[in-house]
């Protein structure tokens, strides 16, 4: 293996690039330091470089065109004349992107015309290869320079600059264009006025103000999970937009910290989130010999604590999913007790009975528990009250006996600990009125000696 060979290997290494793409840096450089130094400047030189010989063949290449009539290679040979006087500022936005682009002459309408540099006539290709036909390219080998001129070698470190740089973005635009959906690490980097830049190894993303949790701190240096919401080609480089608020990142620490689910045991069915508040998640076991609830709420808590911690102390409801719309309903409104539901397919709405004493727990503090419910099941959710509920099922007449049994049981607690209370409060006024009347007798001692 030759010393080049090496050295290309070692780019590539370090540059995380592939060896055909380094090799393809290196033809395109000595292509150009070619046409600065023996060729002209629109001239189509390609060159083939072997870097286990360290040699190079060098071509002009050449588009096979229709035939012409000399009036016509006339004029474009004039047109061609007189553009070259403001030829670097074409070329200056042609070769913007890429500087070894053929200089393509075009007439007002918009058509490819003939030029000498990189066409060719039919006739005069035939004469090369007698198979060339229309479109073809030709290639005419030239004699590679034994050494290139400082101006030259200069032109190609540029090229190879360039080249090198715009691998990269291209690779990494690659790389994080598949990972667009996902949910990665990074680390905040640093804050920006409204923005937040963070660091995913090979790029930094911007979490803009929207996609922003409302209240979360970002410490430079702290590590944070983030949904890549999209990849975009910039002018800079690869602009990442990140998300704090999607509910993917919610599926993601369920599949991390729950076992069940990340084995598939356990399905997702659907997320609603009001980012940095609370979140409602429908699970459905696909097994079974399984408790979903317990499985998520972990013993004594325990799972889902560290995901509401994982979350910045987020508020987790977890609700069992059901295939029957009321019942799933039903369980999207815990905790409040529900009396009945009645639903309308064709309009997907929902009208929920409740006992006067339910509601506010139903629609939740600013109506965030049934606005959730309505996005987790998808359906249009109206909470009604009613004092004398029509009890018209078993399951209606249970949630009434239920919700009795509770405010009796509450009742009979209270009333048993009445006593106690009582109790205790005469021996705090006790107390409390032992040193004031000490006090008071120690004045009467005192005024007595006098």
């Amino acid at each position: 293996m030759s010393d080049i060979t090496n050295a290309m290997r070692q780019l590539c290494e370090d540059k995380g690039l592939s060896f055909e793409v380094v090799l393809e840096t290196i033809e395109s450089a000595l292509s150009a330091a070619y046409r600065k130094d023996f060729g002209s400047k629109n001239q189509n030189i390609k060159v083939n470089f072997d870097p286990e010989t360290a040699k190079s063949e060098v071509f002009d290449v050449k588009i096979v065109v229709e035939d012409l009539p000399d009036e016509q290679l006339e004029e474009t040979e004039e047109e061609i004349i007189e553009g070259e006087k403001n030829e670097k500022e074409i070329i200056r936005q042609l070769v913007k992107e890429q500087i070894f682009d053929t200089h393509v002459i075009t007439d007002e309408n918009g058509v490819r015309k003939f030029n000498p540099k990189n066409n060719i006539q039919l006739k005069d290709a035939l004469l090369l290869d007698p198979k060339a036909k229309i479109d073809d390219e030709i290639k005419i080998e030239l004699e590679p320079p034994s050494e290139y001129g400082r101006m030259a070698a200069q032109t190609a470190k540029q090229v190879i600059i360039q080249k090198i740089r715009e691998a990269e973005r291209n690779m990494v635009l690659a790389d994080f264009k598949e990972k667009e959906g996902e949910v990665l690490i990074g680390i905040i980097q640093r804050q920006e006025g409204r923005f937040v830049l963070v660091d995913l190894e090979k790029s930094v993303g911007i979490l803009t103000n929207e996609e922003q949790i409302p209240g979360e701190v970002y410490k430079p240096g702290a590590r944070i999970k983030v949904f890549i919401k999209e990849v975009r080609d910039g002018i800079r480089g690869p602009e990442i937009s990140l998300s704090r608020k999607s509910t993917e990142i919610i599926r993601h620490v369920f599949q991390m910290e729950i076992p069940e689910i990340g084995n598939g045991l356990i399905e997702i069915k659907s997320i609603a989130r009001e980012a940095g508040s609370r979140s409602k998640v429908a699970i459905q076991p696909l097994t079974d010999n399984i408790d979903p609830i317990g499985s998520c709420v972990g013993q004594r808590g325990s799972r889902i604590q560290t995901i509401i911690q994982e979350l910045g102390g987020e508020k987790v409801d977890i609700i069992e999913y059901s295939d029957n719309p009321q019942k799933f309903i039903t369980n999207s409104l815990s905790p409040a007790k529900i009396i009945s539901v009645d639903i309308n397919n064709e309009t997907k709405k929902a009208i929920v009975k409740v006992l006067s004493d339910q509601q506010s727990l139903a629609i939740g503090k600013a109506g965030q528990n049934v606005r959730l419910a309505a996005k987790l099941t998808g359906w249009s959710i109206d909470v009604v009250s009613t004092v004398e509920p029509e009890i018209k099922t078993e399951d209606e007449m249970e949630v009434i006996k239920s919700t009795i049994k509770e405010k009796k049981e509450t009742k009979e607690v209270a009333d048993a600990i009445e006593p106690e209370i009582k109790t205790k409060k005469e021996k705090v006024e006790k107390i409390t009125k032992e040193p004031k009347e000490t006090k008071k007798v120690e004045k009467k001692v005192k005024k007595d000696k006098k």
